[in-house]
């Protein structure tokens, strides 16, 4: 289902808190703007499915985890902080690496 050069992201939850949910509409909108259809986007809720979550080893929620492309990344928190998601998802150049390009 998936094709090669397409994200993989699963998002990991405790039930339907205004947290939760906040993360789940952030991931959502960065993944439409910043990815067009290259995601498959994942939401687990760790009360329905902890396995999954000892599986992962997640120690607190909201977590995402970017499974493909490697490497592998996680990112805890309600994902307000945009740029910090696009640099754990390798989709940001820092200002610093776009000067020194351009000198």
């Amino acid at each position: 289902m998936t094709h090669e050069g397409n994200f993989v992201l699963k998002l990991y939850v405790t039930g339907k808190t205004p947290r939760s949910e906040r993360a789940i509409e952030n991931l959502r909108r960065i993944c439409v703007h910043e990815l067009d259809e290259r995601y498959e986007m994942v939401v687990i809720d760790i009360l329905e499915h902890p396995e999954s979550a000892e599986e992962e080893k997640i120690l607190a929620t909201p977590t995402l985890i970017k499974a493909l492309p490697p490497p592998l990344r996680r990112i805890i928190g309600d994902l307000t902080d945009k740029e910090k998601v696009l640099l754990g998802l390798d989709l940001y150049r820092s200002p610093d690496k776009d000067r020194s390009r351009s000198h």
